[in-house]
């Protein structure tokens, strides 16, 4: 099993499951957004359109970017290719953070104050997770730059990746949970996420290192 985690073709597809509908949900807002297409209950966010729209950008080149980042054997056969997924997985992230906190300056609160606490310490911590990863290369610690690779990866794509939980409540009840039990488990999942991602740190990165590219 761990041997999947160092095979690009099948990590790859893992990954991109897993991100699979926040990509896409990003990649119909660039659309929706300039067009006005977007949806009723979307129309808070109108106030700040170019901050919405980076935003939504943003995560759709940092989902696809971050699965070709993270696969150790594309770093170690096609290195370029690596580093140029490398520098838009840091600049999407690095927007998807200030345009997030700038969104939480700039748009009225939707539910409780946790959601958007959260939403900032989760902003900053991306931030972080980059600001790491890049100091961590420039010093030749690539263990170290992968780790805080990954760690970024569940920190930018925990929010969206709500809709892998909602889509099952959903379908089993008729309705989606709302006010403080919606907040406390979407602030719940995106740090199950970053959970998830320290176990892949700890438990299958020392597995790659034994397992040839």
């Amino acid at each position: 099993m761990l041997r999947i985690f160092s095979r690009p073709a099948l990590l790859l597809l893992v990954l991109a499951l897993c991100t699979l509908i926040p990509v896409m949900m990003a990649l119909v807002r660039v659309i929706q957004i300039p067009t006005g297409t977007y949806e009723a209950d979307s129309l808070r966010l109108a106030v700040a359109p170019l901050p919405w729209f980076l935003h939504a950008l943003a995560a759709g080149i940092f989902g696809l970017a971050g699965p070709l980042n993270l696969v150790l054997a594309l770093r170690r056969r096609f290195g370029r290719l690596h580093r140029m997924a490398g520098w838009a997985f840091v600049c999407a992230g690095t927007i998807l953070a200030l345009s997030g906190l700038l969104l939480l300056a700039m748009v009225e609160m939707q539910s409780t104050p946790l959601i958007d606490i959260v939403r900032g310490i989760f902003s900053a911590a991306l931030l972080l997770a980059l600001a790491s990863a890049i100091l961590a290369i420039r010093v030749g610690d690539i263990h170290a730059h992968r780790a805080w690779a990954v760690r970024a990866y569940a920190i930018g794509m925990g929010a969206g990746t709500i809709s892998m939980l909602y889509l099952p409540i959903y379908i089993v009840t008729g309705t989606l949970p709302n006010g403080l039990t919606s907040d406390v488990i979407y602030a719940a999942w995106w740090v199950l996420n970053i959970g998830f991602a320290e176990w892949v740190i700890h438990r299958i990165t020392p597995a790659i290192r034994r397992v040839p590219a």
